[in-house]
């Protein structure tokens, strides 16, 4: 199978503040074929050591964009269905249907997803992932991971 037939599957992380989830991130999008986008500004550089430590192995696997603002990421995804992460919202991600071409939105590690994003018209759906009460939030990168490995095991881990 080729690689654009592995790139089902897109996820953005939008202003991340702390490199070892990118690096992990990174690593995710080598070892599924999704592409990886992160919205600026960054809460690090790419010589950050944590990031390099986290992801430097998978890097030239990686498909990795970064956009400049937040509306440069909106026009790349012009006409895909965009999911944001939220811990605010009440549909289960995992009772949507996902569909090649689909892009995951989670915001920054210290506050989640600006309501402004989230709640932004080109959102098609507003989705949490389920964990027990009182808490804060799920780790960036381990949610991503939970995310994107559902939406890959409903098309059958397709290119595994």
């Amino acid at each position: 199978m080729g690689m654009l037939e592995l790139l089902m599957f897109s996820f953005v992380f939008y202003t991340p503040e702390i490199p070892g989830n990118t690096g992990n991130a990174i690593r995710l999008a080598a070892v599924t074929g999704a592409d990886l986008h992160l919205v600026e500004p960054l809460g690090f550089d790419f010589s950050d050591a944590k990031l390099r430590r986290a992801g430097l192995d998978y890097h030239d696997l990686a498909r990795l964009t970064v956009h400049p603002t937040p509306e440069a990421m909106w026009e790349h995804f012009a006409g895909h269905r965009i999911f944001a992460f939220t811990t605010h919202a009440s549909t289960n991600f995992a009772e949507v249907s996902y569909e090649p071409g689909d892009v995951l939105l989670f915001g920054p590690e210290s506050a989640g997803l600006p309501e402004e994003v989230s709640g932004d018209d080109r959102v098609h759906e507003r989705l949490r992932i389920p964990m027990l009460p009182a808490r804060r939030s799920l780790n960036l990168a381990n949610s991503a991971s939970i995310a994107l490995y559902e939406a890959w095991r409903q098309h059958g881990y397709a290119g595994s």
